[in-house]
C-alpha cells in the first residue's frame, strides 16, 4: 500500500498494472498479506488511536462552529467502544473466508469436446471515496486483496491524520508480501476525485462511502459504474398484531445503537389500532434514550393521552419533509397507518393498512433496509414481496444490515443498485463472471448451413 501524491492518471495506470499481478496471486499469498495487515494494525494500535485523536479533536472544533455535521464526528472516532476491535476482526474474518476467485457455477457441454465454464474473477480496479471513517482503509484493503482487485482510496480531510497513519502501517506490512505496492493506493493529492472519476480506461468501479452529497456527486461525474447508496432512509412498520415488548426492543436498538449509521431507523410507521397500546411502550423506551419523536396528529394525540406530561417534552409535530429526512441522530419520525385508508401514498395500490405502509416506504424510502413487526408470517411475506429494498427484515433490528453481521467478514459498502451487487457488499460483490470455453479445434462454421453439426447443450456436474 502506498500513500501517493502522483497525478490521477499515474495513480490509475499503476493500479491497473498492479491489478493484473494481484489477480494471478494464489489465495495463500493473498491470505498471507491479510495476516500481515492484521498483525501490523494490532501492533500499531496506540499509534493509530493517537493520530485518530488529533482528527477527532479537530472535528469537535469544526462541529462546535457548525462547519462539520455531528454525524461525521461519530463516524470518525476509532476509540468508540469496540470499533478498533471490529476493524481488526474484519481483516481476520476476510482472511478466513473461502477464495471468491475462480468459483465455477456453470458448466455446459456445447458439443463433444467443447466445454463452456462460467467462473468468478476480479472486477479490476476499484476507486473508493470515503468521508470520516478511517477503518474503511483496512476494510477495503482486505477485501480488495482477497478478491484480487486493485484499490485506489481517497479519504476526506477530516480523517487525514488517521488514514495517513493507517496507510503507513499497512504499507510496512505489505512490503514483505507478494502484493504489489501499488495494488492499494491511498491518494493524498487534493482535488483528485473529479479527475479520477473520468479515468474509465483504468478504473472499473467507483464506491463512494459518505454523505448524500458525495454519492450524488460521484453518480453525476463518474465515467464508470457507481456502487452504493445515497441515503439510509430505513423504516419499521408496527403491524396491528405486533408484540409491544418486542417492538420496543427492536425499535430502540434500530434507532439508538448507532444513530449515525446508514442502517439506523429514521421512520416509524404504526398501525392505528396499536396507537394506545404498543406505541406508548415503544415511545417510553425511546424517551429513556433521549429520542425525540416527530409525530403526525393521531400518534401525538395518542402519546399525549397515555404518557405522563414529562414525556411530552420529547414530542414534536411532524412535517411532510420529516418522512424524507435521514436524521442520523436520536430523532425519529412517526406516521400512523390507517386501519382502512382511503388511498395509499402513491394512489396505485389497494387500500389496506399493509399496502399503505408498503406504499409509504416505496415512496419515501431509499431502498436500503425496511422492517416489519408482526406475528404473522403471511403478512411478513406480503410485506417482503411489496417493498422495494435491498434488505427486508421481519421482527429484528435494522442494524443487522451489515457485512460483518451477515458473515461477509466486512463490507466495502451497502448498495441499493439493481445490477451486480445489492445490500451489504463483501467479497462476492467484488467479483464478476467470465466465461471460459475449451475446445479441440472446433469452428463456428461447422454449426450452420447444410450438414451442420448440432449443439448438445448438456449441463455438466460442477
Amino acid at each position: 500500500m502506498s500513500l501517493t501524491t502522483a497525478s490521477p492518471v499515474e495513480i490509475a495506470r499503476q493500479a491497473r498494472l498492479s491489478s493484473r499481478t494481484l489477480a494471478t496471486l494464489p489465495v495463500a499469498q493473498r491470505n498471507a498479506a491479510l495476516a500481515a495487515i492484521h498483525e501490523a494494525l494490532l501492533s500499531a494500535k496506540e499509534e493509530i488511536l493517537a493520530a485518530n485523536a488529533k482528527d477527532v479533536e479537530a472535528a469537535k472544533l469544526a462541529t462546535a462552529d457548525g462547519s462539520l455535521n455531528p454525524s461525521i464526528l461519530k463516524r470518525l472516532d476509532l476509540s468508540r467502544p469496540g470499533k478498533f476491535e471490529d476493524m481488526l476482526a474484519g481483516v481476520k474474518d476476510v482472511e478466513r473466508l473461502d477464495d471468491p476467485v475462480g468459483r465455477v457455477d456453470l458448466k455446459t457441454e456445447l458439443d463433444d469436446g467443447l466445454i463452456l465454464q462460467r467462473q468468478t474473477c476480479p472486477i479490476g480496479v476499484l476507486l473508493i471515496i470515503f468521508e470520516a471513517r478511517p477503518e474503511v482503509i483496512a476494510n477495503i484493503a482486505s477485501l480488495a486483496i482477497k478478491s484480487g482487485n486493485a484499490a485506489i482510496l481517497k479519504g476526506g480531510k477530516e480523517s487525514t491524520a488517521s488514514f495517513q497513519t493507517i496507510s503507513t502501517v499497512i504499507s510496512r506490512a505489505l512490503a514483505s508480501t507478494a502484493v504489489p505496492n501499488a495494488a492499494v493506493q491511498l491518494v493524498a493529492t487534493r482535488d483528485a476525485v473529479d479527475a479520477l472519476l473520468e479515468l474509465s480506461e483504468y478504473i472499473d468501479l467507483v464506491i463512494p462511502r459518505g454523505s448524500n452529497d458525495l454519492v450524488r456527486h460521484c453518480q453525476r461525474k463518474a465515467h464508470m459504474p457507481v456502487l452504493g447508496h445515497a441515503d439510509g432512509l430505513c423504516s419499521i412498520y408496527i403491524h396491528s398484531d405486533a408484540d409491544a415488548q418486542m417492538a420496543a426492543a427492536v425499535v430502540v436498538d434500530s434507532k439508538t445503537d448507532y444513530p449515525a449509521a446508514c442502517n439506523a431507523v429514521e421512520t416509524l410507521l404504526v398501525h392505528e389500532s396499536v396507537l394506545h397500546t404498543v406505541l406508548p411502550a415503544v415511545a417510553t423506551a425511546l424517551f429513556a434514550k433521549g429520542v425525540t419523536l416527530k409525530c403526525d396528529a393521531p400518534a401525538k394525540a395518542a402519546l399525549t393521552a397515555t404518557l405522563p406530561g414529562s414525556a411530552h417534552l420529547l414530542l414534536q409535530d411532524s412535517t411532510e419533509s420529516d418522512y424524507d429526512t435521514e436524521f442520523l441522530d436520536i430523532v425519529l419520525a412517526v406516521r400512523t397507518v390507517p386501519s382502512s385508508p382511503a388511498t395509499t401514498p402513491d394512489q396505485t395500490s389497494p387500500s389496506t393498512s399493509l399496502s399503505f405502509a408498503i406504499s409509504h416506504i416505496n415512496t419515501h424510502g431509499s431502498h436500503h433496509t425496511e422492517c416489519i413487526l408482526t406475528a404473522s408470517r403471511e403478512v411478513s411475506e406480503e410485506f417482503f414481496a411489496g417493498v422495494d429494498a435491498a434488505c427486508k427484515f421481519w421482527n429484528c433490528s435494522t442494524r443487522f444490515c451489515d457485512g460483518m453481521r451477515f458473515g461477509f467478514g466486512t463490507e466495502v459498502g451497502i448498495s441499493t443498485n439493481k445490477v451486480h451487487a445489492r445490500g451489504p457488499v463483501g467479497l462476492e460483490g467484488l467479483t464478476i463472471h467470465e466465461y471460459r470455453l475449451s475446445g479441440q479445434g472446433q469452428v463456428a462454421a461447422s454449426y450452420s448451413g447444410a450438414g451442420a453439426r448440432g449443439y448438445t447443450h448438456r449441463k455438466l456436474d460442477l
